[in-house]
């Protein structure tokens, strides 16, 4: 009985070292690193439950491009600009009501768009909500093949740097990293340099440039929403020279961060962190280098309907959502370390811009303008000083 009694202590006390001597199951997952391709052919890697949230979300997009298929069917292939669109000041909204089984009440384009454009539809939507197509529409149909050739072979300081830049965009891609992809980004960016000479060449533009040409397939229609990006949606002199503009936004990003998380901010001003170490690269390539592809994308849909404030609100939910784990960082390389951690495994766009729309508050085109008007003097102050300093020392140095 005793030797009986003894085995069955035995097995308990070795039962209970279980979880002690066994890793759990979801500690295993997590830990194991796998590489797995996204949507628009990019290596990722990730772990298990990353795989698991592509594979949902793939889903989503199938049962979004279903909506979406719905409307096409019922209203037409351009539904979107149909007369029975009315324009309002925060987007637009469907007169007629649209019955579909996912859907039981009439839904805004707005709502549509925010909840993703499927990816085989976002090529057309895009070119024509975003204004594309119109600008196209003003120039002379062979405008395109025209700069291309009349601008072949000629060397500048933005050509010479757009050389340099080409191997270095999305390096490993099996498209972009090839001496078509090259030669097509390099055509499209080319190009818009020669159209604009006031900005030329960025870095930064060529990962824009590059998504671009990834969902519109074509080298002209790339072009062209560059162009309508540049000169249209976002905040006019942030890809110039002295970057005046994207320093702007980075002054309104400070501010509204401490408007929308005023706890996170504090924390910040603290540690003495500086919140354009993470936000120049989000506002200069749109978050294309820092979120994963469908994500980016999810974002710039908005992006092209709604305009340049869904750069904000994507950036301040980055912060948002991890609140908690920024008001326990107590180094500056902390804060970049989870910032980086968080953008990088963001495979649900979903998860980011619930946050952005539903929780960081209201914000308008007209507000944020507005903090742009407020901030451009003190920007502009800064950069004379900077550039008379500079002047200064190169005086000194003859």
């Amino acid at each position: 009985m005793h030797g009986a009694q003894g085995k069955r202590d035995l097995a308990m006390e070795l039962q209970a070292q279980l979880p002690i001597l066994r890793p759990s199951i979801h500690t295993r997952r997590a830990n194991l690193t796998v590489k797995f391709q996204d949507l628009y052919g990019f290596t990722v890697e990730g772990n298990v439950d990353d795989v698991n949230v592509l594979n949902e979300v793939r889903e989503k997009v199938r049962q979004q491009g279903r909506v979406w298929w719905a409307l096409e069917a019922s209203k037409g292939a351009n539904w979107y600009l149909q007369p029975q669109v009315s324009s309002l000041s925060e987007g637009i909204v469907l007169k007629s009501s649209l019955k579909f089984s996912a859907l039981a009440n009439a839904m805004t384009l707005k709502k549509l768009i925010r909840k993703g454009i499927p990816p085989v539809l976002r090529p057309k939507v895009w070119f024509s909500l975003s204004g594309a197509a119109k600008k196209k529409s003003t120039v002379p149909e062979s405008y395109y093949n025209d700069l291309t050739k009349a601008v072949e072979g000629k060397v500048t300081p933005a050509t010479r740097q757009i050389d340099h830049d080409l191997p270095r965009t999305f390096p490993g891609h099996p498209w972009l990293d090839t001496p078509q992809g090259h030669a097509a980004l390099r055509r499209v960016l080319v190009g818009y340099s020669f159209r604009d000479s006031d900005v030329g060449y960025c870095q930064g533009l060529n990962y824009v440039a590059a998504l671009l040409l990834l969902v519109m397939k074509t080298e002209e229609d790339a072009f062209w929403m560059l162009a309508v990006l540049l000169e249209n949606v976002l905040v006019n002199d942030c890809y110039t020279n002295n970057l005046s503009g994207c320093h702007v936004e980075q002054r309104v990003f400070k501010d509204l961060l401490s408007k929308k998380c005023p706890r996170i901010a504090a924390h910040l001003e603290v540690l003495e962190f500086d919140v354009s170490l993470v936000a120049t690269e989000w506002f200069l390539c749109l978050f294309a280098k820092s979120l994963p592809s469908e994500t980016t994308l999810r974002v710039w849909d908005v992006l092209f309907y709604e305009g340049a404030k869904v750069l904000f609100h994507a950036a301040l939910a980055i912060f948002k959502m991890k609140e908690e784990d920024l008001l326990l960082a107590h180094q500056v390389g902390d804060v970049i370390n989870i910032i980086q951690r968080t953008t990088h495994h963001l495979f649900d766009p979903d998860e980011l811009l619930t946050v952005a729309f539903n929780k960081i508050g209201f914000m308008t085109t007209n507000t944020i303008s507005k903090q742009r008007k407020k901030q451009e003097p003190e920007v502009m102050k800064e950069l004379d000083e900077r550039l008379r300093r500079l002047n200064s020392l190169r005086e000194d140095d003859r």
